[in-house]
């Protein structure tokens, strides 16, 4: 029934404007506004998905990674996300360089999180 048809997935945050400028200015996706008046805006990923991203009232940020961006080089990503004043986050039970990259079998992986909470991440495949 739905094979054909174009699925967008979406997420919510407190603050669109600060949601706009970090994923425009900070990551560097296109952003484009799709409604000033309730709060939504779309993001547009790597190979033509497009991704909502609204505002929720009683808003509560995902506790589980929304967003993985798959990358050639995990190094010079979390280099760049850190001179952009991102800060990385730490996990236990992961064994994160000082970077903060968790290195191992699997793909190499990093997080970080937007201006509302929610948890993204680069990762680099082996």
């Amino acid at each position: 029934m739905f094979a054909n048809t174009k699925a967008t997935n979406g997420f919510a945050v407190d603050d669109v404007e600060a949601a706009k400028r970090f994923y425009g200015e900070t990551l560097g996706l296109g952003v484009t506004v799709l409604s000033e008046e309730f709060g939504v805006i779309s993001i547009q990923l790597a190979g033509g998905r497009d991704t909502l991203v609204y505002r929720k009232p009683d808003f509560a940020p995902a506790t589980y990674t929304i967003l993985n961006f798959e990358v050639d080089d995990i190094d010079a990503a979390v280099d760049e996300l850190t001179a952009k004043g991102v800060e990385l986050e730490r996990y236990g039970g992961f064994d994160q360089d000082g970077k903060g990259i968790a290195r191992g079998p699997g793909p190499s992986i990093a997080w970080f999180k937007d201006p509302a909470g929610n948890v993204l991440a680069v990762l680099q495949q082996p």
